[in-house]
């Protein structure tokens, strides 16, 4: 982990960039007092995520669609 002042991080931004890219991670200070982490971005998908990857292992029956009990809602509205 790299540990930097906000002035440090100001004047040498772009060589912490490569080093970010490289998964270290900076924590910024301000007068040697943490106050924010910074890490990469994971990088975006190349390819689409494939349709179906649960296929046939979540099963929901047909009491889900049923109302809920009248004592279960009075707990999440307010009246």
């Amino acid at each position: 982990m790299i540990r930097l002042n906000v002035h440090q991080a100001k004047t040498h931004l772009s060589k912490y960039l490569d080093r970010l890219s490289e998964g270290e991670t900076i924590l910024l200070c301000k007068r040697n007092t943490p106050v924010a982490e910074i890490r990469a971005v994971a990088p975006a998908r190349k390819t689409k995520r494939p349709i179906g990857l649960a296929k046939n292992k979540l099963k929901i029956t047909k009491s889900f669609f049923k109302p809920l009990p009248d004592e279960l809602l009075d707990t999440f509205e307010v009246r």
